[in-house]
């Protein structure tokens, strides 16, 4: 059998072809029109973006009657534009095209002047000339494979239709290019592996893509939280940081340490970007992580079946007259999973909150990561009680909770520069018996401090710093 040859013709006379039957696009197996407007928009702006489209797949029957084998969907969109008065909507995509609009002179003489026209609500009647030429003048390719009859026609229908379109979350997806490479990333972790319950087809739909999108959503901007994942993407696009991406890797590399075999299907599809937030939360407390896993195993065989929030509701209750999307029904299962956590830890709001501030004041002022401080917390802590029970009196107001903040700060300081305290705190508490309300001033008052003593090392007589 010979090779298929190739065609190329006008948009306007490929088009024409179909119209006056030369092309025919109802073969026997050809499926109905079911494009979206979505699609229908798209290959619109394709067209008069004069971007690439496809080769039209023909069968030639001996008569030279064409058939559409492959590409029916695309010859009836492009068809309803040209000759349905089909109206692109107000949510096209990209939707101001640039053209060189045909300008006469004073003189008579035609220039052409680079402009736009939104397409928004408009027919192919409404467009400006140029893009009517535009649109008619686009170059349609198609290969022709010749000597058909209905039955190879149909082989040929099958052949090239034997693929799967891609569904809602991978679309989605494809408008999240900024940060595709560090969604990508996360999706290969072993939490996605070993330590959750996604089936193979779940991942290759893009639901673990999705539920990324949806965690980063739901720690980071839940105040512009979209429903549909879409929407999300391009939100995230435009104002998310890698920062944000980061984060919920090291939170899922935590998790790889403390979730085992009994409490990972928590994390499925409908429910792990909650217990991924709640996850994201619990990290500002100052706990060990084990501490949470705790909770999971608690929740998972207790508290899910028993505990009622404020309205008399189960966990799995809420979400059953609304969407398991809707920005009511996931704030109100967050809230409950972090009040039940909370319980359940012994933690108050007052000192969640106070943790909460030591990182970020340290993390701020030490210029170290706020995951670090998190993580050193308890060092830090320890490492000012023993300093303090051996160089400041009891008595002195250094001690007061207030100036409490300044003071691990300092320890985080002396940790990160590798310069010790042990000289230096007992010296300054003998110069000062007071500080600073505002704990950045006073920290930077005794930072300076320090440094100049630490320079200076025989200021006071004597060789205080080793």
């Amino acid at each position: 059998m010979a090779r298929p040859r190739k065609q190329t013709y006008t948009l306007d006379m490929y088009l024409n072809k179909i119209k006056d039957g030369d092309i025919c696009n109802d073969a026997d197996v050809q499926r109905h029109f079911i494009w979206t407007r979505e699609q229908i928009n798209e290959l619109v702006v394709t067209v008069l973006m004069d971007e690439y489209i496809p080769p039209i797949i023909l069968g030639e029957e001996d008569s030279s009657q064409l058939h559409i084998a492959d590409g029916g969907q695309r010859s009836s969109a492009l068809n309803q534009f040209r000759y349905g008065n089909y109206k692109i909507t107000s949510s096209v995509e990209n939707s101001v095209i640039p053209y060189k609009e045909k300008v006469k002179a004073k003189d008579g003489s035609v220039v052409w002047k680079d402009t736009t026209f939104d397409i928004k609500n408009t027919t192919y009647e409404k467009l400006p000339n140029e893009l009517k030429k535009k649109f008619n003048e686009y170059q349609i390719d198609t290969i022709i494979h010749e000597h058909c009859d209905r039955h190879t026609i149909s082989k040929y229908i099958k052949r090239y239709n034997n693929h799967t379109s891609m569904n809602a979350n991978q679309k989605a997806f494809t408008l999240l290019n900024n940060y595709a490479g560090c969604i990508r990333k996360i999706v290969s972790s072993k939490f996605f592996l070993d330590y959750s319950i996604f089936t193979e087809t779940e991942k290759k739909k893009g639901v673990t893509e999705r539920v990324v999108v949806e965690t980063v959503m739901c720690c980071n901007y839940f105040q512009n939280w979209k429903k549909q994942c879409k929407a999300a993407c391009k939100y995230l696009n435009s104002n998310a940081d890698k920062e944000v991406f980061k984060r919920l890797e090291n939170n899922l590399h935590r998790l790889e340490s403390i979730i085992t075999d009994d409490i990972k299907d928590i994390f499925n599809s409908k429910d792990s970007f909650l217990f991924l937030t709640l996850f994201d939360r619990f990290t500002k407390l100052g706990l060990r992580d084990i501490e949470f896993a705790r909770f999971l195993s608690e929740f998972k065989y207790h508290l899910r079946h028993t505990r009622k929030n404020a309205e008399g509701l189960l966990f799995d209750e809420i979400d059953k007259e609304k969407s398991t999307k809707d920005k009511a029904v996931v704030g109100a299962k967050l809230d409950m999973l972090e009040t039940m956590m909370k319980q359940f830890l012994h933690i108050s709001k007052e000192s969640a909150a106070g943790y909460m501030d030591e990182c970020l004041f340290i993390s701020e002022m030490v210029g170290i990561d706020r995951d670090m401080a998190r993580e050193d917390m308890e060092l830090y802590k320890e490492t000012l009680d023993n300093l303090t029970e051996k160089a400041i009196c009891a008595e002195s107001k250094l001690l007061e909770k207030e100036n409490r903040m300044s003071l691990l700060a300092m320890v985080a300081y002396s940790y990160k520069e590798d310069k010790d305290l042990d000289d230096w705190l007992p010296h300054y508490a003998k110069r000062k018996n007071h500080y600073l309300i505002d704990q950045k001033k006073n920290f930077l008052k005794m930072k300076q401090d320090f440094e100049e003593l630490y320079r200076n090392p025989c200021q006071v007589g004597k060789n205080v710093l080793k």
